[in-house]
Formats: C-alpha cells, sequence, structure tokens
C-alpha cells in the first residue's frame, strides 16, 4: 500500500499528493474515516480521487492510502436477491448495523461469508484435470430459479487442476481447488467493474426479448443482446415501462439500476418485486434480479459508477450461458454526475456542460451489451435498456442525442398519450426499432403473419396521423367513408391493442401468440370493412357492428390460456361482415 496526503477538497472531488506508483482508477481509503475513493487522474504522484461517499468535514493534509488495485466487485453465491448501492455494498446488512443512514467510511462484504453453499462438481473435473479460463467446474443452487456455475476465472494462467476438493459444503471464502501455478479457486471471484470480460465470439442478435408488452414486442421489438432507450419527460412513465418490461420479459436474470432516481421508485420495486410471480416458475420474481440503488440523496460519484457495477454482475451470469437484461434508471441522472465531476475537475465543458467525453463513456456502457459465445463455449446475452430524461421532454439535447447513436432501439414516450392516462406511452410515430428485420425469421417461424400485419397496422397509424391534421381543419364529417374507416380501425389498434393496464390481472402481460391474434383480427376487420365500403356499405352500419367491441375488449375479457375464445370473435365478426356482404353485394349487382 502506498500512503499519500490531502491537499485540496471539492466536493466529492480530492486532490492527494505523494501517490507515486498508483495506477489509474486504483481503490484508495480517504481521510481518517476511510472513505472509499478511485484515483481518475495521476499526474508525477499528484492524483485526483473521487470519492464514493459523503466527504463532509474532511481537512487537508489527512492521510489518503492507495490499495494498488482497481475498483472490483465480488462475484458468487449470494447475489441474487441482494439490494447493493453502486459500489456493491448490500445495503439491508447495513441498515442491519448502521440504521436508516450509512455511517461513513462502513464496509460490510457484498456477499455472506459465513453462509454455506452446496458444491456440485461436474462430471469429469477431478484433481489434475485441465482447465482454462471460464471453464465450468461445479454448480451452486442459488435460487430456486438461478444455479449459478462455479467458472475458473479469466485471469487464471494454470492449465492444470493440482488439487480438488469435489462435491460439498463450502463458504465464499473457502478454497475449493488450485492450480500449478498455486492460484487459488474459490466459489467467488473478483472482476474490475470497467473492464469487460472477455468472451470467445460475439454472434448476432436474431431472438426477441419477449416482452408481454404488445408496441414493444410487436411494432419496436428488442433482441436479447440488444440495446434501447426510452426518452421521455416527467411523468410520461419511463420507470413505469421498465418495471414492466423488468416483470415480465422471458430473460433469465433481471439486473435494475436505480441511478440517481427517486427513493420513492426504488421503494416501489422493493416492495412490489418480492410480491410478484414469476410467470415461467411460478415463484418470486426476486429470485432471478439484482437491485443496484444509487438515488438521488446518494453520493454522486457512486452514481457514476453504479452503470458500470451492473454492468459487470450481467456480463458474469452471460458468462454461465443466461439472458440477463439490465434496466438503467436512469442514463440521464449518470449524465448529471459526469457533468458534475467534470466541473470539480475544473475540465472544459462540451454542450450544456456535459464533458467531452461523454459519447466515449455512453458507447462504453451500450457496447458491453450484445450475445456472445463464452470462454467455456455457452451462448449468453446482456441486453440493455436506459432511460434518458430530457429537460422538459426536449429530444435534442445532448444525452438523449449521443445515445440514439449507441442504441438500435428508441421507445420515445409521448405526452400527449401519457396525459391521456395512454400507457405505455410509447409514440409509435417516433420511435423505431433497427432488430425487426433480424429478429423477422424468429417471429415467422412462431407465426408466420407477423411482418404483414405489423407493416400493415403501422400503415394505417402513419395514415391515421395525416388524416388527423385534416379533421382538425375540416372536421371527420368531409372525409369519405374508406377514410373515416382508417380513423376508426386506428381507434380500435390504439385502444385495444397497444394501450395496456398493468393493473389488470389479464391485461399486464400479453402472451406472443396472443397478441398476433389481436392484431390480425384487427386488420381482418378493416380489410371485411372496406371491402363492403367500397360496394356501398355506410360507414354507421360497420360502426353499429358489436363484434369491433368484441374484438378491442379482448386485451382484457379473454386469458392467455383460452385463446380459442378469439376464434370464437372471428367466427362472429366472419358472419356479421357475410350479412353486410350479403346485402350491399346484391344491391352493387342491381
Amino acid at each position: 500500500m502506498i500512503e499519500g496526503k490531502i491537499t485540496r477538497i471539492s466536493g466529492p472531488i480530492v486532490f492527494a499528493e505523494g501517490l507515486d506508483g498508483c495506477g489509474l482508477y486504483d481503490v484508495v481509503d480517504v481521510g481518517e474515516k476511510k472513505l472509499i475513493g478511485e484515483i481518475i487522474r495521476q499526474n508525477k504522484g499528484k492524483a485526483t480521487v473521487q470519492v464514493y461517499e459523503d466527504d463532509t468535514g474532511m481537512c487537508v493534509g489527512e492521510k489518503i492510502v492507495c490499495q494498488q488495485r482497481p475498483l472490483s466487485l465480488r462475484l458468487g453465491p449470494g447475489l441474487v436477491g441482494t439490494i447493493y448501492d453502486g459500489i456493491q455494498r448490500p445495503l439491508k446488512t447495513m441498515a442491519e448495523n448502521s440504521g436508516a443512514f450509512l455511517l461513513p467510511g462502513e464496509r460490510t462484504e457484498p456477499l455472506d461469508v459465513s453462509k454455506v453453499w452446496h458444491f456440485e462438481a461436474l462430471d469429469g473435473i477431478a484433481q489434475g484435470s485441465p482447465i482454462k479460463p471460464g471453464l465450468a467446474i461445479g454448480t451452486v443452487k442459488e435460487t430456486e430459479s438461478i444455479t449459478q456455475k462455479i467458472m475458473i476465472p479469466p485471469t487464471v494462467r494454470g492449465r492444470v487442476l493440482m488439487t480438488f476438493k469435489g462435491s460439498g459444503d463450502y463458504t465464499v471464502d473457502d478454497v475449493i481447488a488450485t492450480t500449478e501455478l498455486d492460484e487459488e479457486i474459490k466459489l467467488s471471484q473478483y472482476w474490475p467493474v470497467r473492464q469487460p470480460r472477455p468472451y470467445t465470439d460475439k454472434l448476432e442478435v436474431s431472438e426477441p426479448l419477449i416482452t408481454g408488452q404488445r408496441v414493444i414486442d410487436v411494432f419496436f421489438p428488442l433482441s436479447k443482446g440488444g440495446t434501447a432507450a426510452i426518452p421521455g419527460g416527467f411523468g410520461t412513465g419511463k420507470t413505469m415501462t421498465q418495471h414492466a418490461v423488468a416483470k415480465w420479459c422471458d430473460a433469465d436474470l433481471i439486473v435494475y439500476i436505480g441511478c440517481g432516481e427517486r427513493g420513492n421508485e426504488m421503494t416501489e420495486v422493493l416492495t412490489e418485486f418480492p410480491e410478484l410471480i414469476d410467470p415461467r416458475t411460478g415463484r418470486s420474481i426476486m429470485e432471478r434480479t439484482i437491485l443496484i440503488a444509487n438515488t438521488s440523496n446518494m453520493p454522486v460519484a457512486a452514481r457514476e459508477v453504479s452503470l458500470y457495477s451492473g454492468i459487470t454482475l450481467a456480463e458474469y451470469f452471460r458468462d454461465m450461458g443466461m439472458h440477463v437484461a439490465i434496466m438503467a434508471d436512469s442514463t440521464s441522472r449518470w449524465a448529471e454526475a459526469l457533468r458534475e465531476l467534470s466541473g470539480r475537475m475544473e475540465e472544459m465543458p462540451a454542450e450544456e456542460g456535459f464533458p467531452a467525453y461523454l459519447p466515449t463513456r455512453l458507447a462504453s456502457f451500450y457496447e458491453r451489451a450484445g450475445r456472445i459465445i463464452s470462454l467455456n463455449g455457452q451462448e449468453g446475452s446482456v441486453s440493455v435498456i436506459g432511460a434518458v430524461s430530457p429537460p422538459g421532454g426536449d429530444f435534442s439535447e445532448p444525452v438523449t442525442q449521443h445515445t440514439k447513436r449507441f442504441i438500435r432501439c428508441f421507445w420515445a414516450l409521448n405526452r400527449e398519450l401519457a396525459n391521456a392516462r395512454h400507457y405505455p406511452a410509447i409514440g409509435w410515430i417516433d420511435s423505431y426499432s433497427e432488430y425487426a428485420a433480424e429478429v423477422r425469421e424468429w417471429w415467422e417461424n412462431h407465426n408466420p403473419v407477423w411482418w404483414q400485419v405489423r407493416t400493415e397496422a403501422l400503415e394505417l397509424l402513419k395514415k391515421e396521423q395525416r388524416l388527423e391534421q385534416i379533421v382538425r381543419l375540416v372536421g371527420p364529417d368531409a372525409l369519405p367513408d374508406s377514410d373515416r374507416l382508417i380513423l376508426k380501425v386506428s381507434e380500435m389498434i390504439k385502444n385495444g391493442f397497444l394501450q395496456q393496464n398493468a393493473f389488470d390481472d389479464i391485461d399486464m402481460y400479453c402472451s406472443s401468440e396472443k397478441q398476433i391474434m389481436i392484431l390480425e383480427l384487427m386488420v381482418k376487420f378493416y380489410r371485411k370493412a372496406l371491402n363492403v365500403v367500397k360496394n356501398g356499405c355506410p360507414l354507421t352500419k360497420i360502426n353499429s357492428l358489436s363484434v369491433s367491441n368484441d374484438i378491442v375488449r379482448i386485451k382484457m375479457d379473454i386469458p392467455n390460456d383460452k385463446l380459442d375464445k378469439i376464434q370464437e370473435i372471428q367466427l362472429r365478426m366472419d358472419t356479421q361482415f357475410s350479412e353486410l356482404e350479403s346485402v350491399y353485394n346484391k344491391a352493387v349487382t342491381l
């Protein structure tokens, strides 16, 4: 360890001297209270340190000690179901020790070192077995939903196991194996948060992340291993949308990062998630969730590192062959932390005061997403969904604009939809997904009409937007029936498909099969209605058909396991239109 002293303090930024030999991003103990910090600039022994705790009362001249290691997370059994702060301190354990407010310099092990886990060695792993970085040597059942693979750390250089204890009960500190280079292998391992974990190959993304939200899965799909942004002003439903995706998506593990958000939002996550039932396992969704809480009243420097902590946890489980989804709420608060720290370091500001390296930092975060082949040959993925909070809902501000450069799925929240209580308030005009073409093959293998009905529905909504401008000027009565029919069917799509009630027991989650059946039925309704309108049927006759209301109510009336009832509605629709066709086709003939 190298010891120096503090020469200047500027909020969470501390300047020190005497730290020759320390590396960039090394961890330091700052001051008499030994606050956790990290070297972010080094110049001939004069170091700039960002402190991850409240340094109120610290004095110039106090000592600062460099640990000569980068900020790292401890990875192993005990992660799932835990809530951490941005530097992996377990908040529940610390609250039991110190109360509601954290004491300066308080340290707690990120994993329970006293808990005993049952380790089950994999077949073929024994003393003398050849090994390589990333190789799985056994498993630990962490929860009923998650089984961790115990892997050889990527940093191990040994090639043979010299000792191996085999199956048994161990703590995370127990050595279960050693290599010929005397490297110790435990149930847990450390990894630097700012360094991406290595993998063998990066694959193309081709399978969608099914979220159970119709507007996302059908219109603007996100692939497993993809990146998405949810921009929107205050109150438009960014957090609600992320909560819905986290609750119902088909990822194996969820990492939810509350970065600079209000404490009540994290409280909502903490109270709701344990009560939610995972539709795949029938057990609590917390059994496949890790929470990172860096609320707005916590030290700003820890907010900056929380995103890296979250994606490091995700990469660890990805290497086991899992599909992981990260909810980052929000990257705007993270960027604000960068801006404050940059200002404290007296760096030259770029647009709107953000540092010039903001795009680089955003890229380094989103580029760690992807679908990969891990070092042990497993296929896994990390999908990143980042919320963006542009001031005043202005999408031209720097964080939103730079984020659009590095993501391929853009779920733009619309203020008018939110004010109308239309949730998810994802606007279908400004939003887009570049993954639609890549997941098309997967969808068509499961439902061949996906691309066709999606394209037709989006075209109807675009036509409706243009017609609405005419309606505002001259009123709907000036439009021909064929155009008014577009307005009616678009309204059906908006109310019966795009709008989704998160508090309705049936509508909160919609299976992919049900999604396509609803939209296909609406498109068929439009085709049949347009046919009879062209034959002279007035639109009032179509408006009076009872089946149109039945179609809109499918989302709340028919559960995911009773889709045969949708076929009954289709039969009623065919019957009612057949009656109209028989009348108006006959009239045309005469």
